[in-house]
């Protein structure tokens, strides 16, 4: 591929995503939300299979390497040194892949492409610490808990690890090890995306154990932190109901609701207004 080519294709698929940006603006209906989904999915495969071809091309310069050794009266050596085994330029091609695939809602995907990472970059922290978010997401619980584990064992000060633990043990039920792990997050703060969700998960934590209070109290310091973390007020919302404040829960749910009507929590939050209208129960817990 020529510099001129090259340049084309990149201004040709940065204007598709702009275009696909724009439409996505303001207010888009049904079937223009429908569209923007369709021309994203085929705009990441135009890029994966781009990202192809030059991983193509980056085994056949290495080829070239060989080429110029010999013209060169060099003999390649008998055996790589070992860390000349790590394809670490490989791996990040699919450690991009993998995310991408994650922020796409395929999971099953991303393991696929991150395991590959892996299998080029043995032990990368960033590909395991994805590797075992894509398997949070496949609620494969186990599997997530291991590589997460193997990361803090590699960055024992990795907050964004070290608070999925905490998230796994909570969807475990494990309360004691979610508690341990959250804290320690909040104590470092280190991370602020960490930090985050590490008291939105302890405010799951303690709303599963009937703990409203606490419960509460954590939630309201996610949402300080995290404004436009909607998840936040469906859950406080409901923390408050149950503690039998239930004017304060629908107004929670309000500001839930209004804060981006076409995200999923958002219509969550909804969905908890019109249920208690009709004077319905709301779920004791997050499961039901």
């Amino acid at each position: 591929m020529t510099d001129q080519a090259a340049y084309a294709l990149l201004s040709a698929l940065r204007a598709e995503f702009q275009a696909i940006a724009e439409s996505l603006a303001g207010t888009p209906t049904a079937p223009a939300r429908d569209e923007a989904k369709r021309r994203i999915v085929a705009l990441f495969k135009r890029v994966d299979g781009a990202l192809g071809e030059l991983g193509q091309l980056k085994e056949e310069i290495r080829g070239l390497v060989e080429l110029y050794k010999q013209t060169a009266g060099e003999e390649p050596p008998a055996q790589e040194p070992p860390q000349l085994h790590r394809d670490h330029l490989g791996a990040s091609t699919f450690i991009e892949k993998g995310w991408s695939l994650i922020s796409l809602g395929d999971p099953q995907g991303a393991i696929q492409a991150l395991t590959r990472a892996l299998e080029l970059s043995p032990g990368d922290p960033q590909a395991l610490s994805l590797l075992g978010w894509a398997e949070m997401h496949a609620e494969q619980y186990d599997d997530a808990l291991a590589n997460f584990s193997r990361v803090l064992v590699l960055e024992p000060g990795n907050a964004l690890a070290r608070v999925n633990v905490g998230y796994i043990c909570l969807k475990k039920r494990i309360f004691g090890e979610a508690i341990e792990h959250l804290s320690r997050v909040i104590r470092l703060d280190n991370d602020r995306k960490a930090t985050l969700y590490a008291n939105y998960y302890l405010g799951l934590v303690y709303l599963e154990r009937g703990m409203m209070a606490d419960a509460e109290a954590f939630l309201r310091r996610a949402i300080e932190q995290g404004p436009n973390l909607i998840e936040a007020y469906h859950e406080l919302g409901r923390a408050l109901w149950l503690a039998g404040r239930r004017e304060e829960a629908r107004a929670t749910w309000e500001r839930g609701a209004a804060a981006n009507r076409f995200a999923p929590w958002a219509r969550r939050c909804q969905e908890l207004l019109d249920r208690t209208a009709r004077g319905e129960e709301i779920p004791r817990f997050a499961s039901s």
